[in-house]
């Protein structure tokens, strides 16, 4: 059966707007490439946290750094990813305020390019996140037990949640009025998650009311679910909670901020 003219049709501008999203996406790393200390929190931040941590708590909490590393590690990624994820927002609010929506609104491009390039720009900040994070590990002594397979399968996993999660910061960076804004709202929600958790410390050190809310914490989850896979290889109950809990979060807020995005575009 031949393909309908209609069917053709959708092909095609389905393929134009992946075309016009991977063109916006390289826009992004130009961007980086032209004003480098946009990286400075994707690179620095990691590296610091991590050394930083280690040192002061490692002694503390398991007696000296080398024990720490396996705690402190995941726990330095799932936070250092998060952060890193509320630049969507940032960025795209500031597009918008400068007058460079406008300026993609005139052209003859899928209306929602812009806001696809920049999701897929920003999923390489995590990458390099990743890397430096489990590199300073790997310097500092850390030798996770499943090997390169282990540290392979946390950071697919770390990449996917943090791509997920930056839709619900695109939804504020679309909805915002500043960019402080954004940003202001972004760190109200992730500051207790992130620290609220079993990122840094063992769960049964805090008050009760604290670690319910760390048991029920969905970065506490993900942290469980790396040190799953660095250490045993496994994907255990957490990791299929972490992978289920991203869906949603993308699901929800990547339709309301399609539809928002769009009528603004119109």
């Amino acid at each position: 059966m031949r393909p309908t003219v209609q069917q053709i049709t959708k092909s095609t501008t389905i393929a134009l707007t992946v075309r016009q999203s991977l063109i916006m996406a390289h826009r992004g790393l130009l961007r980086v490439r032209r004003t480098p200390e946009q990286l400075i929190d994707v690179t620095l931040q990691p590296i610091l946290f991590t050394l930083m941590f280690a040192y002061l708590f490692g002694g503390a909490i398991a007696g000296n750094v080398q024990a720490y590393l396996p705690l402190i590690i995941p726990g330095i990624l799932a936070q250092t990813v998060l952060t890193g994820s509320v630049a969507i927002g940032v960025n795209l609010r500031e597009d918008m305020n400068k007058g460079v929506f406008d300026r993609f609104r005139s052209l003859p491009i899928s209306r929602i390019a812009p806001l696809a390039g920049a999701l897929i720009a920003d999923a390489i900040r995590y990458v390099i996140i990743t890397v430096l994070t489990f590199s300073m590990g790997y310097i500092m002594g850390m030798r996770p037990h499943a090997g390169f397979m282990g540290v392979l399968e946390a950071s697919m996993l770390i990449i996917f949640f943090a791509w997920c999660v930056s839709w619900m910061f695109a939804f504020f960076g679309v909805i915002a009025k500043t960019p402080t804004g954004v940003q202001g709202i972004s760190m109200m929600i992730l500051f207790p998650l992130t620290f609220v958790s079993n990122a840094f410390v063992p769960v049964n050190t805090l008050p009760k009311a604290l670690k319910w809310f760390a048991n029920v914490n969905p970065v506490s989850h993900l942290v469980n679910a790396i040190r799953t896979l660095l250490e045993q290889g496994k994907t255990s109950s957490d990791f299929w909670l972490s992978l289920v809990g991203a869906v949603v979060i993308m699901a929800i807020f990547s339709v309301a901020t399609v539809r928002i995005y769009t009528r603004k575009a119109a």
